[in-house]
């Protein structure tokens, strides 16, 4: 549970309990891809029950489920059977269809393979933190996050949200511990990072499973390279990869933190009591390191849904996902 964080804040004048969350959801669960729908999308029970609730409360904080269906149609396949069809028409009639035919074409073939299309599914946690106002979702992409969080502002009335903002911002503060060597208090360096000059080049430089802690990255940053993303540990409780969008990705408990947990049955309760647990320290602990919260952030979330940038005020639309090697989430 939780392998990555995207963090948004609620605003405060945000009300409502978990009964009238539960509702709002059970009017879209999850169905699955009808014979010629490209792409579903629903609420599911977090707890994996036929029927269950789809929204669950475990020591307060509340834990949801999101989840995606879309047809997996390669545009190979797809290209093919539309050339397979000006073909036929250029046989019949002698001549190429237009560009408006080909576009009509293309329609007629996708409906023609849906219903033959292998399907992927997808889910997301989501976690809600009433008492924080904390939002954060569990996917490093931020399309996906922004998709959720407007299908639940539209869902739950009165709800505005905004992306978690920082005073620094996580790439000029990784910058500083990497040219320093010295991480914020309760954090330190691993032994992962990437490097990228914002001159037209863009050239890159990664390091994996290396030392962070030589001279060279500190000549890299001082020719105009800047870190996108830093492997740090928290605590010997958490190691995870920061990137220079305020994005949590590799998210690990380590023994430290799952340890004291040691007694639990491993089941659905404990381990939310794991992740929200250690997770509710953690992200005032990161905010901290990065300067606290700017009142921007806290402000765009407080403010009446607008469509402004880093607020999310209604349902977002996603493509036809036609890469087979790609993942909903």
């Amino acid at each position: 549970m939780f392998k990555n964080m995207i963090i948004y804040r609620i605003a405060p004048h945000w009300k409502i309990d978990l009964t009238e969350v539960e509702a709002a959801l059970s009017q879209r669960p999850f169905m699955e891809c009808g014979a010629t729908q490209e792409r579903s999308w629903g609420w599911a029970p977090p707890r994996g029950q036929e029927h269950g609730l789809m929204a669950e409360s475990v020591g307060g904080q509340w834990l949801l489920r999101f989840m995606v269906e879309s047809k997996v149609l390669p545009g190979s396949v797809l290209a093919r059977r539309v050339q397979d069809k000006a073909a036929r028409i250029e046989q019949e009639t002698g001549r190429k269809p237009g560009k408006k035919e080909s576009k009509e074409l293309k329609e007629e073939a996708k409906l023609d393979l849906l219903p033959m299309a292998f399907t992927k599914q997808g889910a997301m946690w989501v976690w809600i933190d009433t008492e924080a106002r904390f939002l954060v979702l569990d996917t490093s992409s931020q399309g996906r996050a922004d998709e959720v969080a407007s299908a639940l502002t539209e869902a739950l009335p009165g709800l505005s949200l905004a992306l978690l903002d920082t005073q620094t911002s996580a790439q000029a503060a990784m910058a500083h511990w990497l040219s320093t060597q010295e991480a914020p208090p309760g954090f330190s360096i691993d032994r992962e990072c990437e490097l990228k000059s914002a001159d037209e080049e863009k050239a890159v430089v990664r390091y994996a499973r290396h030392a962070l802690d030589i001279e060279e990255i500190q000549a890299h940053i001082a020719a105009g390279k800047l870190p996108t993303k830093l492997a740090l540990s928290w605590d010997d409780r958490l190691s995870f990869l920061l990137t220079e969008g305020l994005q949590i990705k590799k998210l690990t408990f380590l023994e430290a933190a799952t340890a004291s947990h040691a007694g639990d049955d491993g089941g659905f309760d404990a381990d939310v009591a794991l992740a929200t647990g250690e997770l509710r320290q953690f992200i005032p602990e990161l905010i901290e390191a990065l300067g606290g919260e700017s009142e921007r952030g806290i402000g765009a979330a407080a403010a009446a849904p607008v469509s402004t940038p880093g607020t999310v005020t209604g349902p977002a639309a996603a493509p036809l996902d036609t890469d087979p090697g790609s993942a909903p989430f």
